[in-house]
Protein backbone atom coordinates (compact mmCIF):
# COMPACT_ATOMS: atom_id res chain seq x y z
CA UNK A 1 0.00 0.00 0.00
CA UNK A 2 1.57 3.40 -0.90
CA UNK A 3 0.53 5.98 1.72
CA UNK A 4 0.36 10.12 0.83
CA UNK A 5 0.85 12.62 3.41
CA UNK A 6 -1.69 15.41 1.91
CA UNK A 7 -4.42 17.64 2.59
CA UNK A 8 -7.97 16.86 3.21
CA UNK A 9 -10.12 20.11 2.66
CA UNK A 10 -12.78 20.79 5.10
CA UNK A 11 -14.29 23.85 6.20
CA UNK A 12 -16.95 25.66 3.81
CA UNK A 13 -17.10 27.91 1.08
CA UNK A 14 -15.12 30.65 0.80
CA UNK A 15 -13.60 29.68 4.47
CA UNK A 16 -11.27 26.76 3.81
CA UNK A 17 -9.37 24.76 6.46
CA UNK A 18 -7.17 21.66 5.57
CA UNK A 19 -6.31 18.30 7.66
CA UNK A 20 -3.25 17.00 6.65
CA UNK A 21 -3.36 13.25 6.82
CA UNK A 22 -1.41 10.02 5.60
CA UNK A 23 -3.54 8.28 3.42
CA UNK A 24 -3.54 5.65 0.80
CA UNK A 25 -2.68 7.17 -2.60
CA UNK A 26 -5.67 5.29 -4.39
CA UNK A 27 -8.44 7.37 -1.81
CA UNK A 28 -9.90 10.36 -3.05
CA UNK A 29 -9.16 13.59 -1.39
CA UNK A 30 -11.76 13.78 1.42
CA UNK A 31 -11.91 9.88 1.69
CA UNK A 32 -10.73 7.38 4.52
CA UNK A 33 -7.49 8.45 6.52
CA UNK A 34 -5.35 6.36 7.79
CA UNK A 35 -3.87 8.79 10.32
CA UNK A 36 -4.46 13.16 11.05
CA UNK A 37 -0.99 14.60 11.14
CA UNK A 38 -1.99 18.31 11.94
CA UNK A 39 -3.85 21.09 10.42
CA UNK A 40 -3.61 23.63 8.15
CA UNK A 41 -5.88 27.36 8.17
CA UNK A 42 -5.04 29.46 5.62
CA UNK A 43 -7.43 32.05 7.18
CA UNK A 44 -5.39 32.56 9.77
CA UNK A 45 -3.91 36.49 9.81
CA UNK A 46 -0.82 35.29 11.49
CA UNK A 47 1.16 33.45 8.59
CA UNK A 48 3.49 31.80 10.70
CA UNK A 49 0.53 30.31 13.13
CA UNK A 50 -1.26 29.13 9.97
CA UNK A 51 0.26 25.42 10.03
CA UNK A 52 0.42 22.85 13.32
CA UNK A 53 2.01 19.86 12.51
CA UNK A 54 2.73 16.47 14.87
CA UNK A 55 5.79 16.53 13.90
CA UNK A 56 7.01 13.19 15.79
CA UNK A 57 3.90 11.11 13.90
CA UNK A 58 5.16 13.16 10.65
CA UNK A 59 8.80 11.88 11.45
CA UNK A 60 7.35 8.07 11.89
CA UNK A 61 5.29 7.88 8.22
CA UNK A 62 8.44 9.56 6.15
CA UNK A 63 10.45 6.70 7.74
CA UNK A 64 7.91 4.24 6.48
CA UNK A 65 8.11 5.13 2.95
CA UNK A 66 5.13 7.88 3.18
CA UNK A 67 5.43 10.72 0.47
CA UNK A 68 4.26 13.87 1.26
CA UNK A 69 2.41 16.06 -1.38
CA UNK A 70 4.23 18.87 -2.87
CA UNK A 71 2.50 21.70 -0.44
CA UNK A 72 2.73 19.41 2.49
CA UNK A 73 6.45 19.17 1.88
CA UNK A 74 7.03 22.99 2.00
CA UNK A 75 4.90 22.84 5.29
CA UNK A 76 7.32 20.22 6.84
CA UNK A 77 10.41 21.65 6.00
CA UNK A 78 9.40 25.46 7.48
CA UNK A 79 7.43 23.60 10.53
CA UNK A 80 8.15 20.20 11.03
CA UNK A 81 10.44 19.27 13.65
CA UNK A 82 13.51 21.00 12.66
CA UNK A 83 11.81 23.71 10.35
CA UNK A 84 13.11 26.70 9.12
CA UNK A 85 10.25 29.16 10.67
CA UNK A 86 9.86 26.85 13.88
CA UNK A 87 10.71 29.73 16.11
CA UNK A 88 8.22 32.25 13.94
CA UNK A 89 5.88 30.19 14.63
CA UNK A 90 5.98 29.73 18.29
CA UNK A 91 6.27 33.84 18.04
CA UNK A 92 2.83 34.16 15.70
CA UNK A 93 0.90 31.56 18.40
CA UNK A 94 2.28 33.62 21.22
CA UNK A 95 0.71 36.88 19.20
CA UNK A 96 -2.41 35.31 18.46
CA UNK A 97 -2.95 33.87 22.29
CA UNK A 98 -2.30 37.47 23.35
CA UNK A 99 -4.62 39.49 21.05
CA UNK A 100 -7.41 36.81 22.65
CA UNK A 101 -6.40 37.51 26.12
CA UNK A 102 -7.01 41.00 25.29
CA UNK A 103 -10.11 41.26 23.77
CA UNK A 104 -11.98 39.27 26.56
CA UNK A 105 -15.30 41.10 26.86
CA UNK A 106 -16.28 42.08 30.21
CA UNK A 107 -19.34 40.82 31.49
CA UNK A 108 -22.62 41.99 32.51
CA UNK A 109 -21.93 40.50 36.41
CA UNK A 110 -18.67 41.91 36.78
CA UNK A 111 -20.45 45.03 35.76
CA UNK A 112 -22.95 44.88 38.06
CA UNK A 113 -21.13 43.72 41.20
CA UNK A 114 -18.35 47.17 40.78
CA UNK A 115 -19.26 49.45 43.48
CA UNK A 116 -20.89 52.63 42.96
CA UNK A 117 -17.89 54.70 43.47
CA UNK A 118 -16.10 53.04 40.86
CA UNK A 119 -18.60 53.60 38.46
CA UNK A 120 -18.37 56.54 35.92
CA UNK A 121 -20.49 59.50 37.06
CA UNK A 122 -23.03 60.43 34.64
CA UNK A 123 -23.42 63.81 33.08
CA UNK A 124 -24.96 66.72 35.15
CA UNK A 125 -27.98 67.48 33.21
CA UNK A 126 -28.68 71.41 32.04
Amino acid sequence: MSVRIRMKKMGRKHRPFYRICAMDIRVPRDGRVLEELGTYDPMVPETDARALLKSERIKYWLSVGAQPSDKVGVLIKKYGAEGTHVEAQRLALARLAQGKRQAAPVSVAAVAAAPASEAPAEPAAE
